[in-house]
């Protein structure tokens, strides 16, 4: 059979939970501000990584108009250059336009070493 509590072992035991309730309480608190501060980490970093992007944006978006700026030139070529150039540049898995480009940039690299 159980002994009924006397009121002191009743009060001592609502105390008790009481102190364990605010000890939970006190615990959630820290968990929630911890969790609030990790939040406010990520959407520094969102933002950090947001601006990042904008930036990577802006640099391709320059890097595509200087692609565009390329000069066009009419070039006339005999046939049999024509198609001297058409197999270098298959051989080169390259088209005929940027073997020209390419021949013309390596012309220009070597003519500035013999200054």
């Amino acid at each position: 059979m159980t002994t009924p509590m006397s009121d002191s072992q009743g009060d001592g035991t609502i105390a008790d939970s009481r102190q364990r309730l605010e000890e939970r309480e006190l615990q959630l608190k820290q968990q929630l501000d911890r969790l609030q501060e990790l939040e406010r980490q990520l959407q520094s970093k969102e933002a950090a990584l947001l601006d990042k992007e904008q930036q990577v944006r802006a640099r391709e978006k320059s890097m595509k108009e200087k692609e565009k700026a390329k000069k066009q030139i009419l070039l006339r070529l005999s046939p049999a250059l024509w198609e001297e150039l058409a197999a270098w540049a298959e051989d080169d898995f390259r088209s005929i336009n940027s073997q020209i480009e390419y021949l013309l940039a390596a012309c220009v690299r070597e003519r500035r070493k013999t200054k």
